[in-house]
């Protein structure tokens, strides 16, 4: 990716070692480098996606996660004690999401004190809880935002998301016209959008979103349900990505690999192993981690190392995952995808 790296200027972080950091609170550059470099040769994590909450105030036909249950959620202090933990053991990337992460009142005090860590963080949330004041504080901690969007029919939204919110998440969209930092509206394929698909990609880029386009996968693991509205025929699903790519919809670089992927998939292709358990692990608001979202946990980062809990891990599982699901999740491939597709990751027009 054509990244480049800039400084904020957030408050220092008691928690985090004043020899290993900058005046800013943020670790030394030789720091960062070093601990990401080395899991990366290792093989070891260095993205983690994270539940920061399990609230969420829609219902999508295609979630199965499990929500509005109830569940412990972490403090902003044992989630800064966590982090600073996974950051010294190498981690360097956080995909903070939910539920919907917005519905946590303390979600910019906890997404500041992860960038003191010293994390590069992307927010994904469904848009639909956007303030001025809340998009000038990630504007200002340099995250970024990835908004899901399936649709610009107010009658499809609802069915897919189980609530009337379209108007309120472009609203949302509205506010980000002069956000600085990365920004993304990620929109899955299903049965009742898949004519639709072309609209919104088109609409993303005129207002100056990156598309990430992907596809509803149902029976993975612990994550994907069936909805019989949304399922699809594979080939029919194929071609919405085809002409995406035939029309150069989306933008050179790693998202039109991304959507070649899901050509491949979606014909019956075996894609390269996911990066789950590897690259990435998942980290739910309790502080369970497991390989992905859709596998079982292996251990609580409240009670032990991530050392411990990686060799935990079922590897038989997830590879046993891996190749038979049409699961293409973007965040469990991301990293290896990149790794095997270098001059398409430099092509995409990302700068941090």
């Amino acid at each position: 990716m054509l990244i480049h790296i800039e400084r904020s200027q957030p408050q220092a972080n008691p928690q985090v070692d004043r020899h290993s950091t900058e005046k800013n609170g943020k670790p030394r550059l030789p720091q960062a480098l070093w601990g990401g470099l080395t899991n990366l040769v290792l093989r070891r994590p260095l993205l983690a996606v994270f539940q920061v909450n399990l609230r969420c105030n829609s219902s999508c036909g295609y979630c199965n996660l499990p929500l509005n249950e109830g569940r412990y959620e972490m403090s902003r202090e044992e989630i800064r004690t966590v982090f600073a933990g996974l950051y010294k053991d190498g981690l360097r990337f956080v995909f903070v999401q939910g539920g919907e992460p917005l519905l946590r009142r303390d979600l910019p005090d906890i997404l500041q004190d992860l960038v003191e860590i010293g994390f590069r963080l992307t927010l994904i949330t469904n848009g639909t809880k956007l303030t001025s004041r809340l998009v000038q504080q990630f504007d200002d901690l340099s995250v970024s935002l990835s908004i899901s969007l399936d649709t610009l029919n107010r009658n499809t939204y609802e069915r897919i998301r189980g609530a009337d919110q379209l108007p309120t998440v472009l609203a949302g969209l509205d506010l980000l016209q002069h956000y600085r930092r990365p920004k993304f509206i990620t929109c899955i394929v299903s049965e009742i959008n898949r004519d639709e698909v072309t609209e919104v990609v088109a609409f993303a880029r005129q207002w100056g979103f990156l598309p990430v386009v992907g596809a509803y996968h149902w029976d993975v693991g612990l994550y994907g349900k069936q909805d019989g509205t949304l399922m699809y025929d594979r080939q029919q699903a194929r071609l919405v990505f085809q002409r995406l790519l035939e029309e150069e919809a989306l933008p050179p670089g790693y998202l039109r690999q991304y959507a070649k992927d899901n050509v491949a998939w979606l014909g019956g292709e075996t894609l390269k192993p996911c990066d789950a358990g590897r690259y990435s692990i998942a980290i739910d608001a309790s502080g369970n981690v497991s390989p992905c979202l859709s596998l079982p946990e292996a251990g609580n980062l409240l009670h032990s190392s991530l050392s411990e809990i990686l060799e935990g891990f079922d590897r038989r599982g997830i590879q046993h995952c891996s190749n038979q699901s049409s699961c293409n999740r973007l965040d469990g491939r991301v990293i290896g995808s990149i790794l095997r597709h270098p001059i398409a990751a430099w092509q995409t027009p990302v700068t941090w």
